[in-house]
């Protein structure tokens, strides 16, 4: 009996003791709402002076690329060999052709600077949109099946992984006799899917034991739609990061092809070809080589400082 007398004393004073009130996990945005994985990297973004500043140049390189005759007057092919041979450049107009001075051929450098932003520039975006295409999903098929399919297809990543990225383009591309924009894009992205396959596998390997994929399972959901709505959604962050680093790199791989003379060629119009060009007068007008040049390292270094900010906010660990 006292037993049971101190026991029911306890529950009474257990009984008696007031409940606190639930309290919402801090979240930062005074609403006491949670925020998801993308909103809080928005949040981060919108607050990050490496976001701005390269947000910034990218805005004003794909204005210049789409609509070139804002920046500049006159055509990038046209030709002066009389009265504009290698001169220098005249700094008392601004944003005029004679502003950068002119190449071997008596063409405008900044003209042309301006118009071949829309090649080098397309070729970075849809060669990067191709691999983050192709890698993500043989990088998912590869981690979700595991087994034979995720042998088969890493070993498939690893042989293309063993080839050099430009030894092997310049291969690839000095097969072909025309080598337009669309050639050389399909020639980069031959092998530069690899590193976006090695990371999907490994996203979709750590998301694929989570609670809700379970579940979905369980429930008797289609493996489309398993991958599609449960599993994609939650590994896009890392491959969103690679893909936005890796751009800047397919641009410089571009201009660096076309300099070596297997890229893109005349009358193509690029930076590239811009330099490749500008090194011929490189003793005797050394601004036509270093003002493209320079404009190819503003553009790769804009594109890889966008990358380590949107990487920065969404890896929680590095927050």
């Amino acid at each position: 009996m006292p037993e049971k007398t101190a026991v029911d004393s306890q529950n009474s004073k257990v009984a008696d003791t007031p409940v606190p009130a639930t309290v919402e996990p801090e979240t930062g945005n005074g609403t006491g709402k949670a925020r998801s994985l993308w909103s809080d990297a928005w949040h981060d973004l919108r607050r990050s002076p490496l976001f701005l500043a390269s947000s910034l140049l990218i805005v004003m390189l794909v204005t210049m690329a789409v609509f070139p005759s804002l920046f500049a007057d006159g055509s990038p092919t046209e030709a002066d060999l009389a009265n504009n041979y290698l001169k220098p450049p005249n700094w008392s107009h601004i944003m005029q052709p004679d502003w950068f001075g002119y190449d071997i051929q008596g063409r405008s450098v900044w003209t042309r600077m301006v118009y071949g932003a829309r090649a080098s520039i397309l070729v970075g975006v849809l060669v990067t949109l191709i691999v983050t295409a192709v890698g993500s999903v043989l990088g998912m098929l590869a981690g979700y099946f595991g087994g034979i399919w995720d042998t088969l297809l890493s070993r498939l990543t690893d042989i293309f992984f063993g080839i050099p990225f430009l030894l092997g383009a310049m291969v690839i591309l000095t097969t072909f006799d025309k080598r337009t924009v669309w050639v050389v894009i399909l020639a980069i992205s031959f092998l530069g899917w690899t590193t976006i396959a090695r990371v999907a596998r490994g996203a979709v390997i750590s998301v694929k034991q989570a609670d809700y994929v379970v579940a979905a399972k369980a429930l008797g959901a289609s493996t489309s739609r398993i991958l599609l709505r449960h599993i994609l959604p939650n590994a896009l962050a890392p491959i969103i990061v690679v893909a936005t680093i890796s751009l800047g790199g397919y641009i410089g791989a571009e201009a660096t092809l076309s300099f070596l003379g297997v890229g893109l060629s005349e009358p193509v119009v690029s930076w590239g070809v811009d330099v490749s060009r500008g090194f011929q007068s490189i003793r005797n007008a050394p601004y036509v080589l270093i003002m493209p040049s320079v404009l190819v390292s503003i553009t790769v270094l804009s594109f890889l400082m966008f990358g380590d900010a949107v990487r920065n906010a969404l890896d929680p660990k590095l927050r």
